[in-house]
């Protein structure tokens, strides 16, 4: 074909009268008009004959009125929105589709140099050979032709854009790059999949790169700007891949900085207590996540509190992301798509937190067939199955797991343990539908349940319910949208039947309901807008407690519901200021206000809050605003290439956190208590600095981190010695409000790929906490700085795995941290007759340092293509040099002397099996 309309170009340039201007003009009216109407019209009106292919004109129509024009004007016009090209020559007028023909050769056209076997480049276009051959993993796809060829454009680059999307569930393809082959322009999908690459006109050969899909060569004739949207099937050979596999050069090309993924596929050879795949567990083995110790719920993020870390399950709050006290997470690992962590650079959408973002997606269900996975281990069993509702439209994906563990605890030899009682579950369903090219519905529904009974006279229990709908819509290729609505709902209760004079139930509840705008808008190929708004409503009940029986002294209380409504706008823009300059630039205004109704205490200044200080009381009715507060929010971070491996990227981040977690334990507990800012309870605030260099190793699939931060924090709720947090009607009496300060330096380096393969984790950090008043009872440790709960200076991991064969593999996982701080006894002195214990500054010593070796064998089933199901065993074991870590120390008074005492929680190897299937 290529040959044909080569000779057809020499021989119309060597006639007469190819390009010679028509004299007859043309006036006519078209209205919607289609375009072959059109030229039929056009071709009785000039008399000269039309050769054209019908096909290439449909779907075009025409609104023009031409006033005695020429043939050409009038043809250019009717032409101009396609890719139709023509030529007058002796009465006739030859269409040709996205051809277009020169007049003259290049120079160079008839050399002997050899001509490449793809392409042959002249001036302005070049002549191409189509290739459709598989080379190794790589599938080479039809050549695509973009834009209409014109004359004299060969130096002018354009727009490529699009959608990848997975074949099978019609889902986004998130963090997937497209390069040209010398690498020289580069690309990375957006949470929608969508791309967007500048390339040069003419022939372009572009290579894609996500980890579990196909690899595909696409050759493109750049002619104009224009869009490509591609399908891309899941690789069949995705168990060749493992451990944690970062998107490949997008930790180096990426704007944002202190950004952490977890792949959930890999994380099944990793090692952990009693063969539970957590994925919040691995998470803490990064470089800047911490716990304060085994088994403790919640996280430390870069010397941030647990409560400065927003959980998002598919956009809801997860407000205990633990079971079984922190032992295992509440995310099922088996339905769960993705997991990012936003350390810093967090966007300009997410707000109300300090530190963090853990954004974690539910993976829609197969939309062409039905399948499943599961897993049974010691203590727990869980099953996912994935179910299509409209071939190639809709699926669901439906996950429940739970424990156990009552029957083991029934079946110890320890008395007391036998009357225990430990069980947990969780479900999470969740339904997607795509509607049609531009719009989709999602919606998820999750719940769980913890019930725990240590001795026999309490139950506790704590649950999450979480429900959340989302709608898309895409304008164009430049423009979309989504609404978000969701509510999150966290409770727990106390019930204690020991004494009957004493026998009482205590209930807590929070509800959160949220309704959220996200818009991205394509300004130009060098800014991307991601704008919108959000707006929830926190509804509080901070506990009630009601008599057991007849016989019961306690007395019925309940605490006033709080409420309150946080509001936001938000702005930011991607801007590529050049090939190697990224900005990511964004603004977030949020605004909170406390409602009605409610009673709240005015204070007299200087002196101490109290029952006796106040100097007014005010009430507030129904919805009625009791104190606002406001603020910028800024999200800034920036990207230098300091060559196509190795960049430079720098991050500022200023946040705000409306709602505060009161405890006096040292973890997170299920029984603390949430608390809004009123009237005397401020937001807190915190701006965070960070730098960070990032390289990679071509052709290695090795990746090198080093990240710097220094974050400052105000207003950070404290209590005071003794303090009352449950059914306090004036909490705020025994409450303190001081500045913090966190900083440190974190390097991780990651071989994702080969036999051997893992990564390394370090981190020196520092967090400190500074408690100063005029007021000596409103002081701790003289005013000065001292380490927060959580400060653990170094911290150390080190996850690695080794494939012996297709089917065997050893993992093991190695930690150290510093001990945590902890406030000791120094002395004894006498007061009012009596001897007291007199204790040091607080937090002034520390327990001792905490290390830990895991050690697991991994055996993959047969590679049968007709089975039921696949299969994956886990042996692994945990604590294997028995490292009896304390968890914490406590002091008792016995007979007049004080002595120590630590708690662990594993002291001994842990072994475990656990079979895993997929079906």
């Amino acid at each position: 074909m290529k040959n044909i309309i080569l000779v057809l170009a020499i021989v119309l340039m060597s006639s007469p009268g190819l390009f010679g201007q028509n004299n007859q003009n043309i006036t006519a009216s078209f209205k919607n008009t289609p375009l072959k109407e059109a030229i039929l019209k056009v071709e009785s009106l000039s008399e000269k004959i039309f050769y054209f292919d019908e096909a290439w004109l449909k779907g075009h129509f025409v609104t023009k009125d031409f006033q005695n024009e020429s043939l050409r004007e009038v043809l250019d016009e009717l032409f101009s929105n396609t890719n139709i090209n023509y030529i007058l020559k002796d009465g006739k007028v030859i269409l040709l589709n996205n051809t277009y023909i020169y007049t003259e050769l290049p120079p160079d056209y008839f050399n002997e140099a050899k001509p490449d076997k793809n392409a042959v480049e002249n001036n302005n276009a070049p002549i191409f050979q189509e290739e459709y051959i598989s080379q190794g993993a790589v599938q080479t796809r039809k050549l695509v032709t973009i834009g209409k060829q014109r004359p004299n454009v060969a130096n002018k680059t354009y727009t490529l854009s699009g959608v990848f999307r997975n074949s099978k569930t019609g889902e986004p393809l998130q963090n997937l790059s497209i390069s040209t082959i010398d690498r020289t322009k580069y690309a990375v999908t957006d949470a929608e999949g969508r791309y967007s690459i500048r390339l040069p006109y003419g022939l372009n050969k572009l290579e894609t790169n996500l980890l579990g899909f196909e690899k595909i060569r696409q050759d493109i004739i750049m002619y104009g700007d224009g869009s490509l949207n591609i399908d891309l099937r899941e690789n069949t050979e995705s168990l060749e891949e493992v451990v944690v596999k970062s998107n490949k050069d997008a930790n180096v090309r990426d704007a944002v900085v202190g950004v952490t993924n977890i792949d959930i596929e890999s994380i099944k050879t990793i090692p952990l207590v009693l063969g539970e795949r957590d994925i919040l567990k691995v998470a803490t083995t990064m470089p800047g996540i911490k716990t304060t110790g085994e088994g403790s719920s919640g996280f430390n993020v870069r010397g941030g509190r647990a409560d400065q870390n927003l959980i998002l399950l598919d956009d809801a709050v997860l407000y205990n992301p633990s079971h079984f006290l922190g032992f295992f997470s509440a995310v099922n690992p088996f339905t769960t798509g993705s997991l990012e962590i936003y350390k810093a650079s967090i966007p300009s959408e997410y707000g109300g937190r300090l530190s963090s973002v853990f954004d974690i997606e539910t993976k829609s269900g197969d939309m062409e067939k039905f399948k499943g996975e599961g897993s049974v281990g010691p203590i727990t069993a869980n099953l996912a199955v994935e179910v299509p509702i409209v071939k190639e439209k809709a699926s669901v994906i439906a996950g429940f797991r739970a424990t156990y563990s009552d029957w083991i605890l029934r079946s110890l030899d320890e008395e007391e343990l036998k009357n225990s009682e430990a069980s947990f579950y969780d479900g999470i369903v969740k339904y997607k539908h795509n509607i049609d090219n531009n719009n989709s519905l999602q919606g998820t529904f999750y719940y769980s349940k913890d019930r725990f009974s240590i001795t026999s006279d309490s139950i506790f229990d704590y649950s999450n319910r979480l429900i959340s709908l989302k709608y898309g819509h895409t304008f164009s290729e430049r423009s979309r949208a989504e609404l978000i609505l969701v509510n999150s709902q966290y409770k727990y209760g106390v019930n204690y039947e020991a004494d009957a004079n004493e026998d009482f139930d205590f209930g807590y509840e929070l509800n959160e309901y949220q309704a959220k705008l996200n818009l991205n808008y394509k300004l130009s190929p060098k800014h991307k807008l991601s704008y919108g708004l959000s707006s929830k409503l926190y509804s509080i009940d901070p506990g009630n407690i009601v008599p057991i029986g007849p016989n019961s002294d306690v007395d019925p209380k309940s605490i006033d519901r709080e409420k309150g409504l946080e509001s936001a706008l938000y702005l930011s823009d991607l801007f590529e200021v050049s090939d190697k300059f990224l900005l990511d630039l964004g603004l977030r205004y949020s605004f909170y206000m406390a409602l009605g109704p409610s009673i709240q205490n005015v204070y007299e200044e200087g002196v101490p809050k109290s029952e006796s200080s106040v100097i007014e009381v005010r009430e507030f009715g129904k919805n009625e605003s009791i104190k606002t507060y406001s603020g910028p929010e800024y999200r800034i971070a920036a990207r230098y290439l300091l060559g196509n491996d190795f960049s430079v990227k720098g991050g500022f981040n200023r946040t705000i956190q409306y709602l505060h977690l009161l405890s006096t334990n040292t973890t997170q507990s299920p029984t603390d208590i949430w608390k809004l800012s009123d009237l005397n309870i401020a937001p807190q605030r915190a701006n965070q600095y960070s730098l960070g260099f990032f390289k990679n190793l071509p052709g290695k699939d090795v990746e090198f981190s080093l990240e710097g931060y220094y974050k400052t924090m105000e207003d950070l709720l404290d209590y005071k010695i003794g303090a009352q947090l449950i059914l306090n009607d004036d909490l705020e009496t025994d409450l303190l409000q001081g500045e913090g300060r966190a900083y440190g330096v974190e390097f991780l380096v990651k071989k994702n790929s080969g036999r051997f393969n893992g990564y390394v984790g370090y981190s020196y950090s520092r967090s400190e906490v500074k408690l100063d008043s005029q007021l000596m009872q409103e002081r701790v440790n003289n005013g000065e700085f001292f380490p927060a709960n959580y400060d653990k200076p170094h911290d150390f991991s080190v996850v690695a795995n080794y494939k012996l064969t297709k089917r065997f593999s050893f993992s093991g996982n190695f930690t150290y941290q510093t001990g945590r701080p902890i406030t000791y006894p120094i002395g004894r002195y006498v007061f009012a007759g009596e001897e007291q214990v007199l204790y040091s500054d607080r937090n002034q010593f520390r327990i001792p340092d905490y290390y830990r070796l895991d050690l697991g064998v991994n055996i993959e089933g047969n590679h049968k293509l007709n089975k039921l199901a696949h299969s994956f065993i886990n042996i692994s074991v945990y604590n294997v040099l028995g490292r009896n870590n304390p968890y914490s120390v406590f002091f008792v008074n016995e007979e007049g002397q004080i002595k120590a005492y630590k708690t662990s929680i594993f002291s001994v190897p842990v072994p475990t099996i656990t079979y895993n299937f997929k079906f």
